[in-house]
């Protein structure tokens, strides 16, 4: 497999709900290993597969030299300050505002062969299991911003060159 070219803002599939997996095929497999490809670009802490036209509940992170993913992902616990910190999208490119998240979470899931998960961090690491876990809730993280960054962000995604 590989790295998959990435959904930008405009795009349904960003808005949409995606569905549980609800068997590990071959389908599925491959869905990772291309989640996980994109996600080892520079620059990049995740990947939701909506952001790579997939409608299924998976995404992939890197934070700190870890990569990894999780299938069916639910947040599970979230903690300490919810606080406004620079956030940008690989889906809304060039773009960064403050945006309010939680200095910890924890998603549960399972892995490719069916076994339940739970990854737990802060900082940047929460950040992205947040993140990811928003754009399979058809939310990206503009939906999240205060009235008036979001009407800021908004001008300077139509003033875009990618709009």
């Amino acid at each position: 497999m590989s790295e998959r070219e990435i959904r930008i803002f405009g795009d349904p599939v960003l808005k949409t709900v995606s569905d549980p997996i609800t068997q590990i095929d071959e389908r599925v497999r491959g869905l990772i290993r291309d989640l996980v490809d994109s996600v080892k670009l520079p620059g990049r802490a995740g990947v939701a597969a909506a952001q790579i036209g997939v409608n299924l509940r998976a995404f992939s992170y890197n934070v700190d030299g870890v990569i990894g993913y999780v299938i069916n992902p639910e947040i599970t616990e979230l903690a300490g300050e919810l606080t406004e910190v620079g956030e940008g999208c690989l889906s809304v490119p060039d773009l960064w505002f403050p945006t309010p998240r939680y200095e910890r979470a924890t998603v549960t899931g399972i892995d490719l062969d069916g076994n339940p998960i739970a990854i737990s961090g802060e900082g940047l690491l929460a950040q992205a299991l947040q993140h990811e876990t928003d754009h399979l809730n058809g939310m990206l993280y503009l939906d999240r911003l205060s009235k008036e960054n979001r009407r800021k962000a908004m001008r300077e995604v139509r003033e875009s060159t990618w709009f």
